[in-house]
């Protein structure tokens, strides 16, 4: 996986809750598209388009079956990175 900026084992935490929210949100019908569209608003962001492809390309690396994600608490940290794991 390719990374340039790491963010606080925590602040991922928090990012990852927050999607977790917005995606109930928008709604079963409408998943696919606000995903999209929030891919579209942080690509715009990161502006360089190697890094996106490259990340696309990493989420999908050993993407997790949908039921690992419905198993976890409010409170079970989502993301382990080399710093934090034991």
């Amino acid at each position: 996986m390719t990374t340039t900026a790491t963010l606080p084992a925590e602040a991922r935490d928090r990012l990852y809750a927050q999607c977790a929210r917005a995606i109930t949100d928008a709604g079963t019908a409408r998943e696919s598209l606000f995903l999209a569209r929030l891919s579209l608003l942080l690509f715009e962001q990161v502006g360089d388009e190697a890094r996106c492809s490259q990340a696309l390309a990493d989420a999908l690396h050993e993407l997790p079956m949908p039921s690992l994600s419905e198993s976890l608490s409010p409170s079970t940290p989502v993301f382990s990175s080399p710093e934090t794991a034991t």
